[in-house]
């Protein structure tokens, strides 16, 4: 923990299958970088922040949510990854495997870059905020919770500035 910190060692513990050797490679857990798994979440987390406080500080709110407005395919993958995380933490419980839930974070990170690559959440300049942008917002704060939640079961800061 002394050459990681302590978020890298848990996380790195975690995301290990219990009946698999665990490889601890000190030079990736201390990178600030995509390959470094925990860095990845807590980056995508802290990027879910950064759109929200842009958003409260133009004005935007979420507003009602209106999920049928939610078309594109990053959109979609966004929302599937969302609606599994409540079994994912079910499974991984039961069957003791919390590596599950790392894993999982990891894919729902990845995704939400994808998904913030693809579409615009906050609109540009002086463009007025649609509905379309307030259930973006939505979605994006759904996935910030869902990723703060899971950091949180195993014992990782979920940081909001990086």
């Amino acid at each position: 923990m002394e050459a990681v910190g302590v978020d890298a060692a848990r996380y790195a513990l975690a995301r290990a299958s219990a009946d698999s050797a665990i490889d601890l490679d000190v030079d990736v857990l201390t990178r600030k970088s995509n390959d470094n798994p925990v860095y990845y979440v807590q980056y995508a987390h802290a990027r879910m922040c950064a759109v929200a406080r842009k958003a409260a500080a133009r004005g935007i709110g979420g507003g009602d949510f209106r999920p049928e407005l939610l078309t594109h395919e990053r959109e979609s993958d966004l929302l599937g990854l969302l609606a599994e995380f409540p079994g994912v933490v079910s499974a991984a419980a039961e069957q003791r495997e919390v590596h599950h839930v790392a894993r999982h974070l990891e894919r729902l990170s990845g995704t939400f870059h994808r998904f913030y690559d693809a579409c615009r959440i906050l609109p540009l300049g002086e463009e007025p905020a649609t509905d379309l942008t307030r259930a973006r917002l939505v979605l994006s704060e759904a996935a910030r919770t869902v990723l703060r939640n899971g950091l949180g079961l195993l014992g990782v800061t979920a940081p909001e500035r990086m």
